[in-house]
């Protein structure tokens, strides 16, 4: 055993610790013939540094590895990277371009060199950051999406979706990030409310009978308009449904069509209809029998303005930037008299109508996202999706917490088609080759490709690159070794056995991997899926950095310990609801780490030392039989709360049970056993203690790993058994001792009412009261006698015979005995009952007024929810005080 430094200092420890797991192979030891337990690591950008989301996700995951590790079975953590394609190759572009480069400089080849070459130099950061959290990942087999081994699994997918006409070549919108060229993924738009215009504008019908009126935050779209659309039901326009208008600018005839998209309460009830750059109108053009290769396309890659097919757009357009073409656009049809003025409150009127319009933004670029009619790749999700489906239906997967199935089932029974085709140099090359007639070949390789082709026909692949999330899709199975690995369950890693996942992922990654996975490895991938909220700001707002309440995780690990703040994690992560981030509570958690080691020290102090068994040491004491029941309730707490993914739960049953039950009791009342030379039962009591203490880090560890491995190899020589690999407690309810438990439970009570009620009175902490007792059965009459020496320690009190002496007194009731602690002459009972009166009123009106402003309906409906909810626990706090004030009162008699 080694002496503990009096100071807890986590830096020096976790590094030291760290090091020694990973280098001894300890995260994933040697058990031939244990069961298999594995979990996957969504794999953060290789671009990337941990962010709070990160911390919270890891530390979940880490605590359910380590645990399983406990458990014995053979836990393995598959850690990898993603190449992130359009993140990393921004961050080499940005490089290129501070030399005074850029990428078209390079062939597409060298410049692929030097993304490599920049990830050997500056990526995987978050690996290093990963390990400062305690992650214990299995490094030994460290993937990344571009790797050999993922890449071969990526060909084949792609192909063989192909060949099963699930995957295919199509013309439809997408998310067109002009900064970037490429299309992007819903994921990679952010929506941000902004100032913009709404413009009003009159088509003419092309009879010269009139004009239809339409409203716009686009004008400049009515370059590729191809319809006008009208409510069926709406009787204004049912005498137009047919005929057609003719548009100003391009003179282009295009129909008024009935269609549902159009809401008659809206505005005129008509709506122009561009169905090449918006998606609702991609659907209206297609229900109205517009293919997709009719559809006009005004906009080339860079959004500048390019001409239609029908060569109708007027040649000073052409090659104008969108915005300056909306500037021409509306000066074009004012002047021409298309433009209907808006008039505000004061009659002034104005081109268009102010308004605050929700814009899609390109969350990298920072470029208003354009919907355009593009040849894509796109994989028929629908069909994939059934599966899926019934997956979860089947409970197959279970979902924790089950409320989020209802979103899982909405957004896959309405899948729409999966575009998976980026305009990118970085990333797994699509697998396609062309003609120059256009014929397309699909194979894993270019011989194969040339071999479907025939001899002498020349081919091109394909410019474009995989999404990313088609690849991360794979994770699951393509990480274990398939397509090589024929093994359907792949050394029973597969299904893997739980996925840790943020629900703002579920669309983007979850869900596909259930359906890639289902579909090539016919099984689910993961046999629980839990979803975990965001971690918010202590107000509840979202982090960013525009707003400045961004959190960096590595900050706090620097201030208060990788244990705290994975402790926080998990305290705070209820199923179903977000965290709000509150750096007091890691502190406060730090707190705990250094009353734990405290409590070491004291145990070291006292001839404590580690149990050399793994069952509870026979307990003849009342105390010790308490505490190892209260450690197998313990034991069995953690179990159920693990079994229901509940961390919260397991968190803070380990942390009451340490705290409370551990440190502010068990020590106590064992204090005067180990510190009276010769005192019975001394021997056991150490014995039972070093247990305890055992199985409080064993259950501590997946949360606290490196305080608890620390005082595990302090606590006792055992190098070849450290906590990382030791045995998780077994609940043996034969260790259960009813009436001891009751007795020192009783104790407990008795002295914790005693304490509140001479704090309540002023009565100075040094003060040794005497204590009367009436109406107690024998049993309490025993255990006073029993339990006597705790008592005048742990209350100052002593016991005293017969009745109380008459005058001021303090009473409480414990059960069916009443307590009396005579007061005369240990405090001014006039001065204490005038101080409680006076609090009790100060109380009591606060709380009345804190009630009246809550009984107040137009406070409820008017003030801020965070206000409410401040006056409603204030309520709470005030009503309490006086209630507690008024029995403190009571109990002068």
């Amino acid at each position: 055993m080694s002496e503990l430094p009096k100071t807890f200092d986590p830096a020096e420890i976790e590094q030291r610790w760290y090091a020694h797991w990973e280098s001894n192979g300890l995260f994933r030891p040697e058990r031939p013939g244990a069961q298999p337990w594995t979990i996957v690591n969504p794999p953060p950008n290789v671009t990337g540094s941990l962010h709070i989301g990160h911390a919270l996700d890891n530390t979940l995951q880490d605590i359910l590895v380590r645990h399983a590790r406990l458990k014995g079975m053979d836990a393995r953590w598959v850690v990898g990277m993603d190449h992130a394609g359009i993140a990393t190759q921004m961050v080499v572009e940005r490089q290129l371009n501070a030399r005074q480069q850029k990428r078209t400089d390079f062939t597409r080849e060298e410049f692929i060199a030097k993304v490599w070459e920049w990830k050997a130099e500056s990526g995987g950061a978050i690996t290093g950051q990963l390990r400062r959290l305690g992650c214990s990942m299995d490094w030994s087999d460290e993937r990344f999406t571009m790797d050999e081994g993922f890449s071969k699994a990526v060909l084949k997918v792609f192909v063989e979706l192909h060949k099963q006409g699930l995957l295919y070549r199509d013309k439809r919108l997408v998310n067109w990030d002009p900064g970037l060229g490429t299309a992007i993924s819903d994921l990679e738009v952010e929506t941000r409310e902004v100032n913009g215009k709404f413009w009003h504008l009159r088509y003419p019908l092309a009879d010269g009978s009139g004009f239809i009126h339409v409203a716009t935050t686009r004008p400049e779209t009515m370059l590729a308009d191809m319809a006008v659309a009208v409510h069926p039901t709406d009787e204004r326009y049912a005498a137009l449904v047919g005929k057609q208008v003719r548009l100003p600018i391009t003179g282009r005839l295009i129909p008024i069509v009935a269609d549902e998209h159009a809401d008659p309460e809206l505005g005129s009830g008509a709506v122009k209809i561009t169905p090449g750059h918006d998606f609702n109108d991609f659907e209206v053009g297609r229900r109205a029998g517009i293919e997709a290769r009719d559809m006009l396309n005004m906009l080339d890659a860079k959004a500048m303005i390019c001409q239609t097919s029908d060569g109708l757009i007027p040649a000073e357009l052409i090659g104008l930037d969108r915005f300056d073409a909306r500037e021409k656009v509306v000066a074009r049809l004012k002047d021409e008299g298309f433009l209907l003025p808006w008039t505000d409150k004061d009659g002034t009127e104005h081109d268009a109508e102010p308004r605050k319009i929700q814009t899609p933004f390109g969350d990298r670029s920072g470029v208003v996202i354009e919907p355009w009619l593009t040849d894509q790749w796109y994989v028929d999700a629908a069909t994939l999706a059934k599966p899926a489906i019934e997956a979860v239906r089947s409970g197959a997967t279970k979902v924790v917490p089950k409320s989020w199935e209802k979103t899982y089932f909405n957004w896959m029974e309405n899948i729409q088609p999966w575009c998976v085709s980026r305009q990118l140099w970085w990333g797994h090359r699509i697998p396609a080759w062309f003609a120059e007639d256009g014929s397309v070949y699909v194979a894993e390789s270019e011989a194969e490709a040339q071999a479907q082709a025939g001899e002498g026909v020349a081919l091109t692949q394909d410019e474009d690159v995989l999404d990313t999330w088609f690849s991360s899709a794979l994770w699951p199975f393509a990480t274990l070794g398939w397509p090589d690995d024929s093994d359907p369950t792949l050394g029973g890693r597969y299904p893997n056995d739980v996925l840790i996942s943020g629900f703002d992922i579920l669309f983007f990654w979850d869900a596909r991997m259930m359906m890639q996975g289902l579909h090539f490895m016919k099984e689910v991938p993961f046999k629980t899926l839990y979803l975990h909220g965001l971690v918010r700001a202590a107000d509840g707002a979202k982090m960013s950095k525009s707003k400045g309440n961004v959190v960096d995780p590595l900050g706090l690990i620097d201030q208060y310990g990788a244990d705290a703040l994975r402790f926080f994690m998990a305290a705070m992560e209820s199923q179903g609801r977000d965290v709000k981030m509150d750096e007091k509570r890691v502190e406060g958690y730090r707190n705990f780490a250094t009353k734990l080691w405290n409590a070491a020290r004291f145990a070291q102090s006292n001839g404590i030392r580690a149990s050399e068994h793994v069952d509870a040491p026979r307990a003849t004491l009342a105390v010790n039989k308490w505490i190892v029941a209260e450690t197998v309730s313990t034991v069995q707490a953690m179990d159920i709360a693990f079994a229901d993914h509940r961390f919260d739960g397991a968190a803070n049953t380990i942390y009451q049970f340490t705290w409370s039950r551990f440190c502010d009791w068990y020590l106590e009342l064992i204090k005067p056993v180990l510190q009276t030379e010769g005192a019975e039962g001394a021997e056991e009591t150490r014995q039972v203690a070093g247990w305890v203490l055992d199985q409080i880090l064993v259950m501590l560890h997946p949360f606290m790993p490196f305080i608890t491995e620390e005082l595990w190899s302090k606590m006792g020589d055992r190098p070849a058994y450290p906590i990382i690999t030791a045995k998780w407690p077994m609940a043996d309810a034969r260790a259960l001792d009813p009436e001891a438990a009751q007795e020192i439970d009783w104790l407990i009570r008795l002295v914790s009412e005693l304490r509140a009620a001479r704090t309540e009175l002023n009565v100075p902490p040094g003060a040794r009261l005497a204590l009367h007792v009436r109406d107690a059965h024998g049993e309490t009459l025993e255990r006073l006698t029993r339990q006597n020496a705790a008592l005048a320690r742990l209350a100052r009190v002593d016991r005293a015979a017969g009745e109380a002496p008459a005058g001021g007194a303090l009473q409480i009731v414990v059960d069916e005995a009443t307590y009396v602690l005579p007061l005369e002459g240990v405090i001014d009972l006039d001065a204490e009952r005038a101080r409680l009166t006076k609090a009790i009123a100060a109380a009591e009106k606060e709380r009345d007024s804190l009630n009246a402003r809550l009984s107040n309906p137009a406070f409820a409906e008017k003030a801020k929810p965070e206000a409410v909810e401040k006056a409603r626990a204030d309520h709470a706090e005030k009503s309490a005080e006086a209630a507690r004030l008024g029995a403190a009162l009571g109990r002068l008699g």
